[in-house]
């Protein structure tokens, strides 16, 4: 078994920064403009949203949005995290 204090705050933000690429890129596939999809999640704004897609400021998306997003978008959620791979941040750690 792993210790995950072994993991990098890197490590994390990288996993974010590429689901949050998955998001924007599969959003834009869709022709999905911003503001329609912040409406349909129940958010009452643009920027959060925006800061999330963007990573910007360590903002990211939880679980939540990412179960309504994959719902909204008619996608499967695991689609959000391709290009992730867990065995190479285990074979780090080792």
């Amino acid at each position: 078994m792993k210790s995950l204090s072994l993991i990098k705050d890197e490590d994390i933000n990288n996993f974010y920064k590429i689901v949050s690429e998955n998001v924007k890129r599969i959003r834009n596939e869709k022709n999905k403009p911003q503001l329609d999809l912040v409406l349909e999640m129940g958010l009452k704004s643009t920027a959060f949203y925006s800061r999330c897609e963007n990573f910007k400021d360590n903002h990211h998306f939880n679980m939540e949005h990412l179960f309504k997003i994959a719902i909204i978008l008619d996608v499967d959620i695991r689609d959000f995290f391709e290009g992730i791979n867990i065995q190479d941040t285990l074979k780090e750690l080792s």
